[in-house]
């Protein structure tokens, strides 16, 4: 049976190290780090983090209906198959090489850094503002996902993401496998040096966006306020449903849309690519 620690207030350096089995609740960790380092199969709810690397180390663990204040910073490293349900996050870093982590009904207020390098993240209603999200993350999937902060999900593989709201310049560069459906995607120069990008039925605003991309596919896609887009881009298959402000120099594919106000064509072979404008 598992033990059951209630009520308690923790300070001091690993205050709890390696509790294997135990169901936390309504607990305050105060000032001293790592309190639960190596810690496993722990059931945490209504509990508040006020310090620096609680959860490092761990596995099989659930936490629920808690908060991790500012000075919780780098909070959850090296953990794995961990789950966080209605948990507000005030710190940054929290989460690096996690596997088999699951966030719902999640915020982060100071999300800088965070997600890097985790493998296996499933994410549901999620609220994040901050630079740097999920960096070199690998297989993700993302259901109503809000992003406010630039840089996202830079070196990701394997990643898939529907219903979201996505305001971040310089978002997905280096990836590669990346799926976005039925989402809006705010942000300069979207997607440079990925490969494997494809967008559904995505409404999109990016200057300079589509750059140096292999193998692009947009499918019933909205491009607005976008400009200078698909420069040394190869292998393009896009269905457009608006008129793009200019399309410059793309490597290849096809490009579907309902319209352009600039074509610019001075530093590539535009027998290559073919551009067709329906109404």
């Amino acid at each position: 049976m598992m033990k059951k620690i209630e009520n308690g207030r923790f300070v001091g350096e690993r205050s709890l190290f390696k509790t294997d089995g135990a169901i936390i609740e309504n607990c305050w960790f105060g000032d001293g780090e790592s309190p639960l380092k190596e810690s496993a199969n722990l059931r945490i709810s209504n509990t508040e983090f006020a310090w620096k690397y609680p959860l490092w180390y761990c596995d099989e663990v659930v936490v629920s209906d808690c908060v991790f204040r500012e000075m919780a910073r780098a909070g959850i490293w090296y953990t794995k198959n961990i789950r966080f349900e209605n948990v507000r996050f005030e710190c940054p870093k929290a989460f690096r090489r996690c596997e088999n982590l699951a966030l719902e009904d999640c915020e982060f207020l100071l999300g800088e850094e965070t997600l890097w390098g985790c493998r296996g993240v499933h994410l549901r209603n999620v609220v994040e503002n901050g630079q740097y999200f999920g960096m070199n993350a690998a297989d993700i999937d993302a259901d109503h996902l809000t992003i406010e902060g630039n840089y996202a999900f830079d070196g990701c593989k394997n990643l898939r993401i529907r219903h979201s709201v996505l305001h971040t310049k310089d978002a997905f560069w280096n990836c590669e496998n990346v799926v976005v459906e039925d989402s809006e995607i705010v942000g300069e120069y979207f997607g440079w040096n990925s490969r494997d990008i494809t967008l559904v039925r995505c409404r999109i605003s990016s200057h300079q966006g589509f750059c140096y991309i292999k193998n692009l596919t947009l499918i019933d896609c909205e491009v607005v306020d976008s400009d200078l887009c698909f420069e040394y881009c190869e292998n393009i298959e896009a269905t457009i449903l608006t008129k793009v402000d200019s399309i410059k120099n793309p490597s290849s594919g096809r490009i579907v849309c309902a319209g352009y106000d600039e074509l610019i064509l001075d530093d590539c072979d535009p027998s290559k690519t073919v551009i067709e404008v329906k109404k």
